[in-house]
């Protein structure tokens, strides 16, 4: 799913291409992507895009007459500029916006259609669209304690709840979290001082660091490669490969279709947390610490 660097990498794009330019047409291609009716999207047609803003990991685009169109690309969505009027074919093209400079087309992989369109009028509509997680850069460390302290969340969970924390998930968290030297399940009401320092701090720089790395990558271009994964991370999508800072392999948590990476030796402590891959694997005999895990790789 793209997170708050590539929506503002997407964002940094978008203005010299759509900022203050008129939008000529909308193509719909998928009945499941625009998900309000009311305004229709005819609406916005021939309107001047005023406005561009990030709510959360949305897209939110403003035209005359104080309409927006928001985009959440949830997992498999993907943003790209071609030039106008851009083909529809294929079934992963799920819509296209028509402008004097080109067309940015929606594509979602995979038969899943969970990316989405809203059209929604005024900043109080397009505010209520926003989780109300706090902004790493516009907070100060005391409201980002507050925040994630509101529940008693491991710290994997609240900085991936868009209520606690805005534009965070699963890529990401994990760098923060590596980057902190912290446990992915450690309680959000046990971090000590310290901890918090760090943790605040790690968001902060980590975000900051990809931020200036994908904008670096497009360039001038538009941003085709979002992904979740990239060779230059230091724990996630990284499974079973050497970590960066001690050299131990990087573990990891599975549940439903995401995926926790760490490293126990930075991390934890040594102790290897629950997985059910490992604990189907090894049953009773489940390791506690790296080196019960070696020692049953051995047998």
């Amino acid at each position: 799913m793209p997170e708050l660097p590539d929506i503002v990498t997407y964002l940094k794009a978008l203005e010299p291409r759509i900022l203050g330019e008129r939008l000529s047409r909308v193509r719909i291609a998928s009945t499941f992507l625009l998900r309000t009716a009311e305004p229709p999207i005819r609406e916005v047609e021939g309107r001047v895009v005023r406005d561009l803003k990030r709510i959360g990991k949305r897209i939110a685009i403003g035209v005359e007459n104080d309409l927006w169109l928001v985009l959440h690309l949830m997992i498999a969505g993907r943003l790209h500029w071609r030039p106008a009027p851009a083909s529809l074919a294929g079934r992963n093209h799920l819509g296209a916006f028509d402008f004097p400079k080109g067309s940015l087309v929606l594509t979602e992989a995979g038969t899943k259609r969970r990316a989405s369109l809203h059209l929604v009028s005024g900043e109080k509509a397009l505010h209520a669209m926003d989780p109300g997680g706090i902004d790493i850069f516009e907070t100060s460390l005391e409201s980002f304690r507050a925040a994630l302290t509101a529940e008693n969340r491991t710290l994997k969970r609240a900085l991936t709840d868009p209520r606690m924390v805005d534009g965070i998930g699963n890529a990401y968290s994990d760098e923060i979290l590596y980057a902190a030297q912290l446990s992915p399940i450690l309680r959000t009401h046990k971090l000590k001082p310290e901890e918090w320092d760090r943790l605040f701090a790690a968001a902060r720089q980590t975000l900051e660091l990809w931020i200036g790395r994908l904008q670096s990558e497009a360039g001038e271009s538009f941003p085709e490669n979002v992904t979740a994964f990239h060779k230059e991370m230091a724990v996630h999508g990284r499974y079973g490969q050497p970590c960066p800072r001690c050299g131990e392999k990087v573990l990891r948590i599975r549940y439903a279709d995401n995926e926790t990476n760490y490293c126990a030796r930075c991390q934890t402590d040594g102790v290897v947390l629950a997985d059910r891959s490992l604990s189907r694997l090894f049953g009773s005999e489940w390791p506690r610490t790296l080196e019960e895990l070696e020692e049953l790789k051995r047998r």
